[in-house]
This record gives structure tokens, sequence and C-alpha cells, in this order.
């Protein structure tokens, strides 16, 4: 068998239309030649839109193509005020349906998050994958349940991916078929900041020099040195595009000099990129940031930005290492490098040498790897394990029992 034009049902902790990242570059690239459903988690009809509400006696299963990319975006509207019990049955029930009336039986089960195991551990895939981009169960809020969905799902995956050497570390011993698939890049589209001459009309109007940080603002935020680093430099114009989720926005520093954006399309980043100076990813040092490896230290780069980082294992090597970023341990230090580069003038060998390593981290690169990595797990399946071939009577009677 290969997996050429086989389906493939994604299970995301991440919405479609947040922050454009990991999912939504594979899951575009693999629509281009087969079907893939993206099963989001659930929205609960108190906060859903009224056209929502109005069916919230009923589970619902929405399902909206995005017209750019082909991927089937399937969105769960539950009722509000279901048990955890009642809501693993529901999502149970959709899949079923969406199994039936998709006309889906020769599928890949891509995994992002493995609490999605507790409603589809009795689905028939062809092959089960589960790309480990974060550590989640460290994350703030992780279900206690997360470590235990995670042992299951290695032990029915057929390959899994991490999102970085530190991850890679983690789980390499977890699984026989581990592989190490680190951030990648678009970079036609980042590279078009280079030469990008308007700005953007929230952004105009900020002198510069500008410091920028695009992405989630989070519990992996390092709030002080932020706050700190601003102060020390009242000139210097620090600018975060993106969402502000699971902490209190009232904790973000208000400094004159300090703006908060808002999530961006993706379309539109290179045009903010454009008119930044240095690009930086403040990180705090705690449990959530210790596996992970930013997409946004290759995107700066391929946008033609110097980059200023704390001390994450997976910016420090390979980024740190090669010098096409500068690592620092605190404010004072973050001041110290930011000077020393707004002083400096950008040299051809700084460029060349991040546009030669970026040319080996391509999200076009990683997916055709990712593929070669399916069609040889395929090749070499002579049947599929026992516990795929489950009714889902079975496995939702075993789910809601141990739940």
């Amino acid at each position: 068998m290969t997996n050429k034009n086989i389906d493939l049902i994604c299970f995301s902790h991440l919405r479609w239309g947040f922050v454009f990242q990991r999912p939504q570059h594979l899951m575009s690239r693999f629509a281009r030649s087969r079907r893939v459903f993206f099963i989001e988690e659930p929205i609960f009809a108190d906060n859903a839109s009224e056209q929502e509400q109005s069916k919230k006696e009923n589970v619902t299963l929405r399902i909206s193509g995005c017209e750019l990319t082909g991927v089937r975006v399937c969105t769960p509207i539950l009722p509000a005020g279901l048990t955890r019990k009642e809501i693993i049955a529901s999502q149970r029930e959709l899949l079923n349906s969406l199994l039936t009336e998709q006309g889906l039986s020769d599928y890949i089960a891509w995994y992002y998050t493995p609490m999605a195991r507790e409603f589809s551990n009795g689905i028939c895939a062809k092959a089960v994958i589960y790309d480990c981009m974060d550590e989640l169960s460290a994350f703030t809020g992780a279900p206690s349940e997360m470590q235990v969905n995670e042992r299951e799902l290695f032990s029915v995956a057929d390959l899994v991916f991490t999102g970085g050497a530190s991850l890679y570390e983690a789980k390499r011993k977890q699984h026989g078929s581990v592989h190490q698939f680190a951030s990648s890049v678009d970079f036609e589209h980042f590279a078009r900041a280079r030469s990008i001459g308007s700005e953007p009309c929230d952004q105009e109007a900020i002198p510069r020099p500008r410091l920028g940080y695009a992405g989630v603002i989070d519990e992996r935020m390092d709030i002080p040195l932020l706050a700190t680093a601003a102060a020390l430099r009242p000139e210097w114009h620090f600018i975060l595009v993106g969402p502000v989720v699971k902490i209190d926005p009232e904790s973000l520093p208000t400094l004159p000099n300090i703006h908060y954006l808002g999530l961006k399309k993706y379309d539109d980043l290179p045009s903010y990129f454009a008119g930044w100076d240095i690009g930086m990813l403040p990180f705090a040092l705690n449990k959530s940031t210790r596996f992970i490896s930013p997409t946004k230290t290759p995107e700066y780069l391929a946008a033609g930005l110097r980059v200023i980082s704390t001390p994450i294992r997976d910016v420090i090597t390979p980024y740190g290492d090669l010098g096409l970023a500068g690592i620092v341990n605190d404010a004072g230090d973050f001041v110290r490098t930011a000077d020393s580069m707004l002083k400096g003038s950008y040299d051809s060998g700084f460029r060349e040498r991040a546009d030669a390593f970026l040319s080996r981290s391509s999200w076009d690169k990683t997916w055709a790897d990712m593929n070669q990595l399916i069609d040889r797990t395929l090749s070499s399946m002579s049947s599929a394990p026992q516990t795929r071939t489950k009714s889902f009577a079975a496995a939702s009677a075993e789910s809601v029992a141990h739940v």
C-alpha cells in the first residue's frame, strides 16, 4: 500500500484560524493530493455564534472548506453543560458520522493532541502518526489525562515526529520510530519583507528603532524581561503581534514604547517584519518552554532580520551556535546585544549564511520527507494492528468505562 491519495484526518488542539504554524503548513501541503479533514476541539453552544446557538439542543459538526488550501475544517459544536463522558461520547458520534457521510475508509490518522484518542481510539486508520510539536502536558491548563493518553498514542502510532532536537531527545526512547523535524520556513513568503516599502496602518506611526515579536503571548513570555528592556530604552519601540491567551492581559506591561497589535493574518506578517529592525524571542525559561522550537526564528531570518532570543535550547542550537541569533540571559544582556545590532550594519556574510541554512529547512522539504516515511511505513505493513479494527460501539463502551 502507498500513501498516494489516501485521505488524512488530523486531530488538533489548535484551531485552523489561529496562528498559522506547523499544522497549517503541513496540512495545506497534504491537501494538494488528498482530502484532509482537520478536526478541532469543540465549541460549546454558549460560546458559539447566534446561528450556532439555535442548534444547541443537538450535537453538530460544522465543516468549512479553506478556499486557499482545500483543507476541510471540522468544528464540533456541543451543548453547554455536558459532562466529560458526554463530551467524549458526542465527539465519537460526530467522528463516526463524518467517516460515514464522507465515505472515509482508507485514511491516515494524524494527531497533534493525545487527548483526541479518547474519542477516536476505535477508528480503523491505515496508519497512525503522532506529530509531537510541543510538550503539551507542561502547558498551563493541560488536562491531567494528557500523559496517559500520550502513552496510549505511543502504543498505537506507526510514526512519531517531533518539533525539535530537545523534544526528540525527550521522546526518542518512547517509540521505535521517532523522527526529528524542526521548525521549517516558507522562505519566499517571508523574504518578501526585504523589498516591501509600505507600512501597515497600525504600525506606520510607531517610531524606530523597532524590535518585534510575532506569536502567541502566553505563559511562555518573559514579561519582566520585556518590561525592563523597554524601561531601559524608552527610545526603542517594542511591537508584539499576536493574540494574548491563557494569561490576564492586565498583567502585560503598558509602557508607551510597547505596542500590542493583536493577531494578524499570515499573509500580512512580511509587511510587519519589513518595518522592524530586530526580531525578538523573549521567552521565559520554564517547563512550558523547555522543549519549544520556535517557528519565528527562521521566519525572522528569512525576512532579513537580526534575531535576539533568550537561551531556548532549540534556538541556541543551531542558530546561536552558527552566529545567526544573539542569545541573552537577562534584560541587561538583551539591551547590550540589541545596542550592538542596531549600531552595526548588515554584512553580506550574515545573510548569505542565514540563507544557506534556511535553504535546507523549507516546509516543502519537511512535508516531502514526512511523506516518504509514510510511504515506507505503509509499504512495510502487512496488516493493521488489532486495536484499529474495534467497532465504534466497542471502543465507546471501553472509553466510557474508563472515564
